[in-house]
């Protein structure tokens, strides 16, 4: 998949849909509306503290975090930090021996 975006080498959204209206040979609409539904998935499964599992790629889950007293880097002032829920990525094992052995072809 080749990248757009040439100055930071991102894959965005939009390229995403992009890719898999060629790839899968589907319309702009229905490549979209594929992505839509796959983030819109993902997200709702975050809301509802579950976890996704990709099997070979990676897996999301959501951690929660206490509140506690953190410092507000320019003035030194305490600030309560509140509770928060926050979503995490975690890399699958294939995806590692996959970017570990194409980095090494370069």
């Amino acid at each position: 998949m080749a990248f757009d975006n040439k100055e930071m080498n991102v894959l965005n959204k939009l390229e995403l849909i992009k890719a898999l209206k060629e790839k899968a040979k589907i319309t702009g609409q229905e490549a979209h509306e594929a992505v839509e539904l796959f983030f819109s998935g993902l997200t709702d499964t975050f809301i509802k503290g579950e976890r996704v599992e990709i099997r070979g790629l990676c897996s999301f889950f959501v951690k929660d975090y206490k509140p506690y007293i953190g410092r507000n880097p320019k003035t030194a002032e305490k600030v309560q930090i509140h509770a928060k829920r926050l979503p995490f990525f975690k890399c699958g094992k294939e995806l590692k021996e996959r970017v570990d052995f194409f980095s090494k072809r370069k």
